[in-house]
């Protein structure tokens, strides 16, 4: 029973790191603080995240008919939108996606390059990089912070 109950603990892993906004940046820490192995919950939010990213990339033709019609021409740019559109035109792709996951959330950050033209292949590339990078990062300041905290005590 203690197997399937840590078992679902990393399929749920799984699914928060799939959830736009949640994503690595969130669900590692706080999984890590829970108490799971963070090699495993590193692994899981990971492979969350990207498989999303993945989904958003392939059906982006027919996401993006979808949103045409369901706003009927009238676009309102929120924050987040603004932000990454300033990223890109500083930075280009290459800062979108490593700046991204972060700063606006991974899957917004595709969206925004592949309609400024970024090439699918390429933008693949750029965010599966970007979320290794973030993933490593996240985790490593995530178990060092708590092994900092406990160590204070």
């Amino acid at each position: 029973m203690n197997v399937m109950m840590e078992i679902w603990q990393y399929i749920l892993v799984f699914l928060m790191g799939s959830v736009p906004w949640i994503e690595i940046a969130a669900v590692i820490p706080i999984s890590i603080v829970a108490g799971l192995n963070p090699f495993f919950v590193a692994l899981m939010a990971f492979l969350g995240n990207l498989s999303t990213v993945y989904l958003l990339v392939i059906f982006f033709d027919k996401f993006q008919q979808w949103r045409s019609r369901r706003k009927n021409g009238q676009e309102q740019k929120s924050k987040r939108q603004t932000r990454a559109i300033n990223i890109w035109n500083k930075y280009g792709l290459p800062g979108l996606s490593l700046l991204g996951p972060l700063l606006i959330g991974s899957h917004i950050a595709v969206f925004i390059g592949l309609v400024f033209g970024a090439k699918k292949h390429v933008t693949l590339l750029w965010m599966t990089v970007s979320l290794v990078i973030w993933t490593v990062i996240i985790t490593l300041l995530s178990v060092f912070g708590i092994d900092l905290i406990q160590s204070i005590r």
